[in-house]
């Protein structure tokens, strides 16, 4: 961790003072062609947000700097990986409601078992319910004058002292290495979305309706934009110039993304300048 990194949080003690952003593109007819490919042979339907996680995970393997995070004016290596994104459900009566969801993910996941724990928790969760127990302890919170405020700034002063239980934690989507949200799924352009001052995510990415490839002319052909918002403050500029190197080149040959990724982290597929 170099000396600038260790200073920034100092300088910059929130989140929203440290957000950068930058927009990626996926190559939908790359992805298309890809994930046609893996359901004719294999039987297996990969999802577009499986691709991006899957892509941003084997980079993190090879650049854990990006899955640090800081508290309390101070930069940690986060010693586990997770995913937390938002799925779209209906109530048993029909009404609209958001969940969110988390996922842990191994070294040796690849592209095909992760794409199977985003598909086996939306599935568990999309379970039609009249009300669950978070619903009926959120109304518990809002029936008392206060008591809201209350609890939410308890759990506020105990994560930032380190006490948060890792129970909740482990629950919390708000303590995550990267959150994301796939918002073509509500025909809604990519959004900067803002990253929470409120546990511990240091990335944010959203998935926007596909775009005409207006930097090749081929309008017919189209583009997966994707806004990330980052925490500038976990690496230095360099660093997530070498991050972005290697996502792009993991999009454009999804094919790297099968095989266990514990074999990037161990040295190897480093792209070169032209990739």
């Amino acid at each position: 961790m170099t000396a600038i990194t260790r200073a920034i949080p100092h300088i910059m003690p929130r989140r929203y003072d440290a957000q950068n952003y930058i927009t990626e593109y996926a190559d939908m007819e790359i992805l298309k062609a890809y994930t046609q490919s893996v359901k004719r042979t294999r039987g297996i339907r990969v999802s577009h947000m499986a691709l991006i996680i899957a892509a941003y995970y084997k980079t993190a393997l090879r650049f854990p700097y990006i899955n640090r995070f800081i508290m309390n004016r101070t930069c940690y290596d986060r010693d586990h990986f997770c995913v937390s994104f938002v799925i779209l459900k209906k109530r048993a009566d029909g009404t609209p409601d958001e969940t969110p969801c988390k996922i842990f993910l191994e070294p040796g996941d690849d592209l095909f078992s992760i794409n199977q724990k985003v598909e086996d928790i939306i599935k568990l969760n999309q379970i039609p319910v009249v009300r669950n127990n978070t619903d009926k302890f959120v109304d518990w919170l809002c029936s008392v004058p206060g008591l809201m405020r209350l609890v939410i700034g308890l759990a506020y002063r105990l994560d930032q002292w380190g006490l948060l239980p890792r129970k909740i934690i482990d629950l919390s989507p708000f303590h995550t290495s990267l959150f994301i949200t796939n918002l073509a799924s509500i025909n809604t352009g990519a959004i900067y979305h803002h990253i929470y001052e409120f546990g511990t995510t240091g990335i944010f990415v959203s998935m926007g309706k596909p775009i005409p490839n207006y930097f090749t002319g081929d309008i017919s052909a189209k583009l997966i934009p994707l806004a990330f918002v980052l925490d500038e403050r976990i690496c230095t500029g360099n660093e997530y110039a070498r991050v972005w190197q290697a996502f792009r080149r993991y999009l454009r040959r999804p094919e790297l993304l099968e095989g266990a990724f514990d074999q990037a982290a161990a040295g190897g597929e480093e792209p070169s300048a032209g990739e």
